[in-house]
């Protein structure tokens, strides 16, 4: 009798999955195919709260990266009905989100297919962020099961590159009389500051990570930009501190600038006062962030 129960259960996930790589549950569907036995398979649900009323800009974002994920496996040589992908809309299955004590949205969960799931299982979101290639190595560690992800092709970066190339080569072809400017050592140094700018402020983390832009508590509404903790951090943290970095490099321009320049001594006074002041703000910011991120560390500059 298990058997029967189990092959139907089975067949029923596989043809389910036959249509598309991410299975929707709702409370029926999960306590019949999840929570009651015989399960010999696993499966590994994310919970949302997709519908527009609900706001979560972050749960649209990690269901892209999901549906990636489990397509990859879903025409992978390798698929097999060990694992399968679901998710739990809140609007859905909100009896669901209550019998797990869920408050919050996007998660990802995974159910062994002995036993309950363990801490492990609950995927640390805001610690790892939401890619696939995070997300499929989770998996992995939970299932035994590799997934490799293929992404579908994005032309947005080639066509950039090509356009950004294609306005340079414009410019230099109209300016090719007088190419002054690219021996102008402002022009290299600006370039050269934007780089490092961008790359100190943590965008390459992001770019492998995937963090969210924010979050937003579901119970008190309120959003944080800045992650509480040092091994982690929001896309938005790193447009913050971009800023910041910008407006201490600012400060200090304007110091040099003032003790060099011909101009006259009224001016330079207040680039001194300018400089000094974005200088001693931000850098102030910078430090009450970094205090946020590693609790305990003792220094403080204007801000506790």
């Amino acid at each position: 009798m298990n058997w029967t129960l189990l092959s139907e259960k089975v067949g029923q996930l596989m043809d389910w999955t036959g249509r598309r790589a991410v299975i929707r549950m709702n409370g029926e569907k999960f306590r019949r195919f999840v929570k009651a036995p015989p399960r010999n398979y696993s499966v590994v649900i994310m919970f949302t709260a997709l519908q527009p009323q609900r706001q979560c800009g972050v749960c649209k974002q990690a269901d892209e990266e999901y549906q990636i994920l489990a397509n990859s496996w879903r025409y992978s040589t390798a698929f097999t009905n060990k694992v399968f992908f679901a998710t739990v809309d809140f609007d859905e299955g909100s009896d669901v989100f209550q019998m797990l004590n869920m408050n919050s949205a996007p998660s990802f969960i995974h159910f062994p297919a002995k036993g309950k799931p363990k801490k492990s299982d609950s995927y640390e979101l805001q610690v790892r962020g939401f890619a696939a290639e995070q997300l499929a190595r989770w998996v992995g560690d939970r299932t035994d099961v590799q997934i490799r992800v293929i992404r579908p092709p994005s032309y947005a970066g080639p066509l950039m590159l090509g356009f950004l190339l294609a306005v340079i080569g414009g410019l230099a072809y109209l300016r090719r009389n007088n190419l002054e400017f690219l021996y102008n050592k402002n022009v290299w140094a600006f370039s050269a500051l934007c780089f490092c700018l961008i790359m100190t402020s943590g965008q390459m983390w992001n770019h492998i990570r995937g963090p969210p832009y924010a979050h937003k508590n579901p119970t008190t509404g309120q959003v944080s930009y800045i992650h509480g903790s040092s091994q982690a951090q929001f896309v938005a943290e790193t447009h913050i501190v971009l800023l910041f970095n910008s407006a201490v490099t600012m400060g200090m321009v304007l110091l040099h600038e003032a003790a060099t320049s011909d101009m006259d001594i009224g001016k330079r006074k207040i680039m001194c006062v300018a400089g000094i002041g974005l200088v001693m703000l931000f850098f102030s910011w910078l430090l009450s962030i970094f205090r946020a991120k590693y609790h305990g560390y003792p220094y403080s500059f204007l801000l506790s």
